[in-house]
């Protein structure tokens, strides 16, 4: 099962998002479902919602600073009809690209506990199964690196984490590491929009060519 909507793995989670619905009652406020094409050869890893972002809208990397420059990377590249995602019903439509989280639901402080990513796992290892052969996956910083290697049953020493770094993991599936584009790490410079657009170019170069 890629998600359940209903999933109540991780007590500490379902406590705080229970808090969460109380304290925005207009807010989604539950176990974030994967976006985009189904038989998608890109699959982009997350680490989880954000609170006033997939949180609230329901969508991953939706209404959030960390989606400005994804969603424009992804238009740009042409795995999007549209540059911007404000809501579910913006129109927003991804081409041959789908969207997940190492974690569905929203943590306390953007910072899951190792139970809750282990917790998850399973829906990202059905996800990656279901993957088309010669498919790609883009780890969204270390956490969701280290949850692909763990959903894929190899050993975590076998693949660092690296920027830019790419990881045969067989000749079907290749794994590409990127820092996050969160807010903190593009304000820093961490991650500048020419470093994300760099992943997104190769991506689109490897599934050219296959």
């Amino acid at each position: 099962m890629t998600f359940n909507p209903r999933c109540r793995r991780c007590l500490r989670l379902v406590d705080f998002l229970g808090q969460v619905k109380k304290d925005y009652p207009n807010y989604h406020a539950a176990p974030v479902a994967p976006f985009g094409d189904a038989k998608a050869r890109l699959l982009i890893v997350g680490l989880a919602p954000g609170m006033h972002g997939a949180n609230a809208t329901g969508r991953p990397f939706t209404g959030d600073h960390a989606g400005i420059l994804l969603y424009q990377t992804l238009f740009d590249y042409g795995f999007s009809n549209q540059p911007e995602a404000s809501s579910r019903k913006d129109g927003l439509k991804l081409h041959n690209c789908r969207i997940t989280n190492a974690v569905k639901c929203l943590p306390p402080q953007n910072k899951p506990i190792g139970s809750e990513i282990n917790n998850c796992n399973s829906f990202l290892h059905d996800e990656l199964e279901s993957m088309p052969k010669n498919s790609l996956v883009i780890g969204l910083g270390s956490i969701a690196h280290q949850a692909i290697i763990k959903a894929l049953g190899l050993r975590q020493k076998a693949f660092s984490f690296g920027h830019g770094k790419e990881h045969e993991i067989s000749d079907q599936l290749l794994l590409i590491d990127s820092y996050h584009c969160s807010r903190y790490n593009t304000q820093t410079r961490r991650l500048t929009t020419a470093m994300f657009q760099q992943i997104f170019s190769r991506a689109r170069e490897y599934l050219n060519c296959r």
